[in-house]
């Protein structure tokens, strides 16, 4: 900004000079001058009836019985005197008058006395006015402050604060930032009162190009060793995210007090230098500053973080020896550090033996109890906050809302929206982020669309909700629509990342995932917290090995879930035996397997048919690792030994489970029974599957085909009949396949493609050419009096039209990767493995089981199809 003109001009600016100032955004929606404030912070006045002043008294003789009624404090009888007098008072009863309204927090009696001055006075004198300014700003009513300012033809130093000041204080930052260099413009020369309101502004923005502007300005104007000012440029360059430069402004005081301590600790404390914090305070105290319930209270609820439970203690103790232990301020931050430490027990009897709890104390508990994985306790708790009648805030509803988002308590989550909305929390962008996250996280994701779709503001925040959300869905394509919508708004951070990435390594949508990659690189998230997982976990899944081991070889701090990634990267493959070397080779750098670790191995064994060494691993998980066995690792052994045949062992182990078998456990003997065709077994085990999991229609199809494969076609019916009536056949198969960057999909009996006719041709010549050479492509069995292909109850053949549409639209000899949502049922894994004989392409299908790399008229899974 260029510095004032040398020739000062007029003192008070025309209002055409203020006229381009933006008025505050709630004024277009309040209510005409005559209207009444109704708030708890203010008094009504009733006027009581005094006896009217005599006929003769002149207006001299009644301000100063105006002024006498105000210095008693008669307020009631001074409003009264002022609208029953014939003519307006003198402007110092006027002054009298709306300095007692101010004392005395009586909003509806100076509006009135407002409305008076205003039909009397065309203008008001710099007295009139700097009392009608700053009443009026103390009473949050900006607009009418802004009409009182502009009928001032002379201002001083001290309008100009008031403004500027109430402006800040009602959240109109950059109006108040805007009226500063008009005051500036105007020649009036700042005070030691002007800077601290406009750096809190600065820091409230925050604007750190204009903070600095400011702190020119401090110098040029000499106020450069004021401790208020001082401390006030501290707070700012906190706040606006520069502690060296806050630093430097405390360093270089030359007097200091304990507001400068203060406001320099929780500056580190703001911007994450908890350590650097912790130690200028004990400097305070080497100093013999002496502490304030401020710094106490921000020291305390800043050690929780350090996750240093003696330090914590300490000042648990410093603070009671200092009386401030029953402070609600300070119990409330003592909470706060105990929770963040994960000790909800001292966190239970701090807010147990608090006197008095305000709406604080019961958030920080919901949030404490909710933040240390215990969200059932935090909805208990926010009961008893409605119990005792205590109101919450928006950062209660948050922290509930979390909570019932780990439960999936969308019942309480919708009440919670109830009171958001009400209240007016729905604005707050920590609410509406909230409730995405609830809804998304309990099925309910066109809730969570509604409440993204009317979010006045959207942070990164949300939309990393909604991304995930939709993932969580299994609505990942909309998820990548979301993402790419994003970019154009928001930068998008690691959080963010991860979720696009695992969008697209649901679809397959590996050029979408490199692009993906790319924007990591740029932004310079390529080793931060969960993305280089995420993105080895894309390159595994879209079957591209190389990619994925160059992916594992350049990320250096390796975890347990990278090792695994890759671990289930190749038994998906169908590579057993390597993944027990790589599993050799995780334990020689010195990693420690966890549970996901040995589930897949176990079922890499057991799609190897690696018996011995699966046991070996089952027991060495228990000896070695002290893992206790769940049902996936039981389920993986019943799966191992029902695949080679060894179906009454298989069924002795489940008897001897120390837990509850569930349905994936018999599930696996079902498997097993089918493939060695054991019906009377198979029916065992379908009898417990169907009465944990009645309504899953892989079961009833794995029943049907056991029948089918015994020849029992009345027990096929039969099961048939019983999917129709519970309306299982109704979840179709969809397949998505990746051409020239696009993802297109086909659903079973969807005939909406536009190449649909194309593609139909494709496959026609392709069976004509299988039936040619002996092999037929459909196999099938009456059933009612009407042949149904015997896997179209569950696969739907969509793979098939994936691939016919790859065939058409890619170069020949280039790959085709294909993404289902079901399994490869026996019929399209012989037809695609005759087409990759016929058309001499590779082609890979990744279900929901596993990988299946056809080749040469042969498959990775070894299957003969």
């Amino acid at each position: 900004m260029p510095p004032p003109p040398t020739a000062k001009p007029h003192p008070n600016p025309p209002l055409l000079l203020l006229a381009p100032l933006r008025s505050p955004p709630a004024a277009r929606h309040l209510a005409p001058r005559s209207r009444r404030l109704s708030s708890s912070s203010t008094t009504r006045v009733a006027v009581s009836p005094s006896p009217p002043p005599p006929a003769s008294a002149t207006p001299s003789d009644t301000s100063a019985a105006l002024r006498a009624l105000c210095v008693h404090g008669q307020l009631p009888q001074a409003l009264w005197l002022l609208e029953s007098s014939p003519e307006p008072p003198d402007e110092d009863a006027y002054v009298a008058l709306f300095h007692l309204c101010e004392w005395r927090r009586a909003a509806d009696a100076g509006m009135r006395a407002c409305e008076h001055a205003d039909a009397s006075h065309p203008t008001f004198g710099l007295r009139l006015g700097n009392a009608m300014l700053s009443m009026l700003v103390r009473f949050g009513e900006s607009w009418h402050a802004w009409g009182v300012f502009a009928k001032m033809p002379d201002r001083d130093v001290f309008s100009w604060n008031i403004m500027v000041g109430g402006y800040g204080k009602a959240g109109f930052l950059e109006e108040a930032l805007d009226l500063y260099h008009r005051m500036l413009w105007a020649g009036v020369r700042p005070d030691v009162y002007t800077f601290p309101c406009v750096l809190r502004t600065c820091g409230g923005v925050p604007d750190l190009r204009m903070g600095r502007e400011v702190h020119a300005h401090v110098l040029r104007f000499g106020f450069g060793v004021e401790v208020d000012v001082l401390n006030a440029l501290v707070t700012m360059y906190a706040k606006c995210g520069d502690v060296g430069a806050a630093r430097k402004v405390f360093d270089g005081m030359a007097l200091t007090d304990c507001i400068s301590w203060n406001a320099m600790i929780a500056g580190h404390f703001e911007n994450h230098e908890h350590e650097a914090g912790l130690e200028l305070f004990l400097n305070m105290l080497e100093n013999e500053v002496q502490p304030n319930l401020m710094t106490i209270t921000s020291v305390t609820v800043a050690s929780g973080l350090l996750s240093d439970l003696e330090f914590a203690k300490e000042m648990h103790a410093l603070a009671v020896k200092r009386g401030f232990a029953t402070d609600v301020a300070f119990c409330n931050s003592l909470i706060q550090m105990y929770t963040s430490l994960g000790r909800m027990g001292e966190a239970c009897t701090i807010f147990s033996r608090m006197e008095t709890r305000d709406a604080m104390s019961w958030t920080a508990m919901i949030s404490g109890y909710e933040k240390n994985g215990f969200p059932d306790k935090a909805l208990e708790m926010y009961a008893l906050m409605e119990v005792n009648n205590v109101s919450p805030d928006d950062v209660t509803v948050a922290s509930a809302l979390a909570a019932c988002a780990s439960l999936g308590r969308v019942d309480v989550g919708i009440k919670l929206h109830e009171i958001a909305t009400s209240k007016g929390f729905i604005r707050y962008i920590v609410v509406a982020n909230a409730l995405l996250e609830m809804y998304a996280k309990s099925k309910h994701i066109d809730k969570a669309i509604e409440v993204f779709k009317y979010m006045p503001e959207k942070d990164v925040i949300s939309w990393s909700s909604m991304i995930a959300g939709f993932c969580f869905n299994h609505k990942c394509f909309e998820a990548l629509f979301c993402f790419r919508h994003m970019l154009a708004d928001v930068k998008p951070n690691s959080v963010t990342f991860i979720a696009a990435l695992a969008a697209c390594a649901a679809t397959g949508s590996l050029r979408y995932g490199k692009e993906i990659h790319a924007h990591v690189l740029r932004r310079g998230l390529a080793s931060e917290g969960y993305v280089p997982n995420a993105l080895l976990d894309l390159y595994v899944k879209c079957g591209q090995t190389g990619y994925a081991w160059a992916q594992f070889s350049a990320h250096g701090e390796k975890d347990v879930v990278s090792w695994n990634i890759m671990l289930a990267g190749f038994v998906a493959h169908g590579h057993g035996d390597i993944a027990l070397s790589f599993f050799d080779e995780m334990l020689e750098t010195g990693e420690h397997p966890d549970e996901v670790t040995f589930v897949a191995l176990l079922c890499g064994c057991s799609r190897a048919g690696m018996v011995s060494q699966g046991w070996e691993l089952f027991h060495r998980m228990t000896e070695e690792y002290s893992i206790v066995p769940n049902l996936k690792h039981y389920a993986c052994m019943v799966d191992l030994l029902s695949r080679v045949g060894r179906l009454t062992e298989a069924y002795d182990f489940i008897n001897r489970m120390p837990i509850t078998p569930d349905a994936a456990v018999w599930g696996a003997l079902l498997n097993g029974c089918r493939i060695h065709r054991h019906t009377e077994l198979g029916e065992l085990a379908a009898k417990f599957v169907l009465e944990l999991e009645p309504n899953d229609a892989g079961y009833h199809v794995l029943l049907s085909d056991l029948y089918a494969d015994a020849g029992k076609w009345a027990e096929v019916a039969r099961v048939r009949k019983t999917m129709r009536e519970k309306g299982l056949e109704q979840d179709y198969g969809c397949s998505w396949v990746e051409v020239k960057g696009d993802i297109h999909a086909f659903l079973t009996d969807d005939e909406s493609h536009p190449q649909m006719k194309e593609i139909s041709a494709v496959l026609h010549s392709i069976y004509e050419r299988m039936k040619a050479s002996g092999f037929d492509p459909v196999e099938s069995y009456s059933l009612e009096d009407k042949e149904v292909s015997k896997d179209d109850v569950l696969c739907g053949h969509s793979e098939r039209l994936a691939v016919a549409f790859g065939l058409i639209n890619t170069t020949p000899g280039t790959s085709i990767f294909v993404t289902k949502n079901q399994y490869t049922c026996h019929s399209c894994h012989g037809i695609l493995r005759m087409i990759s004989k016929i058309v001499r392409r590779e082609i890979t299908v990744r279900d929901t089981k596993e990988f299946h790399h056809f080749r040469d008229g042969s498959c990775s899974c070894g299957g003969s199809g």
